[in-house]
């Protein structure tokens, strides 16, 4: 057993907790999500806090697996075949914790009224387990559209939807610390809000 996780995680862990806003007021607080997660999971399972990442539909949970033992060669066969034993042992983890996972994710969907995916990742590989493809409606002036059409003539996406996904990832990719801050500065709103006046 991995005994004494640390924190809520490390990476994107905690990354958009609580309601999204004050346009989903609505639901739930997701803000204790991740010391839930760790407080339920197994403790065998992962060698570390698993991240839990939250957003106004899903909570995300990925897990880190124990290292493999076996030495492989430094070739591009010995890499290949590296990276077959992560995918194998991921792949076993999976149908080895299925049952147990869908209990948790049960309890945790109706604790917070978000669904609930998996994932884990032992290496360099990394498996996400059925996680929600959510559309997003938006129109867009022609600037914006010809942007995603140079990324599909330029074969980086297959459609504008692919590029704007791209998008999306390259700026939180690179915009986490402001990210960050909005998102702490939106919690705060909403905490004001829900005190309302007190004169």
């Amino acid at each position: 057993m991995h005994r004494g996780w640390p924190g809520p995680g490390r990476g994107p862990g905690n990354k958009g907790q609580g309601r999204g806003g004050w346009q989903h007021a609505d639901l739930p607080s997701a803000s204790d999500a991740p010391a839930w997660v760790r407080g339920r999971l197994p403790e065998e399972w992962f060698t570390e806090a698993p991240e839990v990442t939250v957003d106004r539909e899903e909570v995300l949970i990925v897990g880190t697996l124990p290292a493999l033992t076996e030495d492989f060669e430094d070739s591009d066969a010995g890499r290949a075949d590296r990276a077959a034993a992560e995918a194998g042992r991921i792949s076993r983890f999976r149908e080895q914790t299925r049952e147990e996972r869908i209990d948790i994710a049960r309890q945790a969907e109706h604790r917070y009224q978000r669904k609930v995916a998996w994932g884990a990742r032992i290496g360099d590989t990394e498996e996400l387990f059925t996680t929600l493809s959510v559309p997003v409606m938006t129109r867009l002036r022609q600037p914006e559209r010809v942007v995603l059409d140079t990324l599909v003539d330029a074969g980086v996406a297959r459609s504008r939807s692919d590029a704007l996904a791209w998008a999306v990832r390259l700026v939180g990719e690179h915009a986490d610390e402001w990210l960050d801050e909005l998102r702490t500065a939106m919690a705060k709103v909403d905490e004001l809000r829900g005190r309302g006046p007190t004169g």
